[in-house]
């Protein structure tokens, strides 16, 4: 039996200068995107395409909705194949090709998560998962571009203070 889920955002334009979209050059790209019950959060254009460069925008939001939707089934499978990840880490990146009339689509999306265990054992285990995870990632399963990971698994340092 499958299960669907709704999921809801409101998206606040707030770049109108007084002078709405008059021209190309009349306007910000800034928005706003509010999900009830948590921190609004602050976007625009890509600074190449006439945005604010501090704040996030879409192009970075997709690539981290990859990244983090990878990171919560890794983590969920290796807690239920007994592999005690102690610390986890990605520096994803995404090729966007930008088309000759300003349209644009993501070509590919490499993931490079840096995974510490807790032991010598669990590496092997660890490294594999990361196939699983793919298969199971909603963002990832929603794309029509390869996604593809390279994986570095670490071994935590033992430390008398450690509690894991």
């Amino acid at each position: 039996m499958s299960k669907f889920h709704h999921y809801q955002t409101v998206l606040e334009w707030t770049g109108n200068s007084g002078m709405g979209t008059r021209g190309y050059l009349a306007y910000q790209r800034n928005f706003e995107i509010i999900t009830e019950g948590k921190p609004h959060l602050l976007g625009s254009a890509d600074p190449c395409f006439r945005g604010d460069k501090t704040r996030h925008n879409p192009e970075e939001m997709f690539l981290a909705s990859i990244s983090s939707c990878h990171m919560l089934w890794y983590l969920h499978l290796c807690a239920e194949a007994g592999v005690s990840v102690v610390a986890y880490e990605d520096h994803a990146e995404g090729i966007m090709h930008e088309n000759k009339n300003g349209s644009g689509q993501f070509n590919e999306v490499v993931l490079y998560p840096v995974v510490t265990v807790e032991a010598e054992s669990m590496k092997t285990k660890a490294m594999q998962l990361h196939e699983e995870a793919k298969k199971h990632c909603f963002i990832a399963n929603s794309c029509n571009f390869p996604i593809r990971h390279k994986p570095v698994i670490r071994l935590a340092k033992k430390n008398a203070s450690a509690q894991y």
